[in-house]
């Protein structure tokens, strides 16, 4: 099945925010071997955790850009949970509100073109389910 434009360019965008999610790996990695955490079956913990999101992450971009309806829903769930986190981080007593924008606005774009492409994912379907009129 041919990809729309909108979910190649919202797997783009995805491939971009698991390069993001394996950025914060990196990071989390630095903070474990330079000593820089409170407990260290916590934070390794959450190494492994934020890796496999990373990996989710990707494979959502890759099946989004393959045309397979899984990683459109899995990249809608990753986007509502990245709202989920701007929220936060926008609101509460560490209010970081430029934090939450950053998050925010990439996950805003890339819901908006999942939810494109799965309306014409959609009518793809339907239009090649019914039969011929001509």
């Amino acid at each position: 099945m041919p990809t729309h434009a909108a979910a190649r360019a919202a797997a783009a965008l995805l491939a971009l925010e698991a390069i993001a999610i394996a950025g914060l790996v990196l990071w989390q990695l630095g903070a474990l071997l330079a000593g820089d955490t409170d407990s260290l079956e916590s934070a390794i913990a959450l190494l492994v955790l934020t890796a496999i999101g990373a990996v989710a992450v990707f494979a959502f971009a890759v099946a989004t850009w393959r045309g397979q309806s899984w990683g459109r829903s899995g990249g809608i769930v990753t986007q509502l949970l990245i709202l989920a986190v701007a929220l936060g981080a926008v609101t509460g007593v560490y209010a970081e509100p430029a934090t939450g924008l950053l998050l925010a606005a990439p996950a805003i774009v890339t819901l908006v073109l999942l939810v494109i492409a799965v309306r014409a994912a959609g009518r793809e379907s339907r239009d090649a389910a019914s039969p011929d009129a001509s």
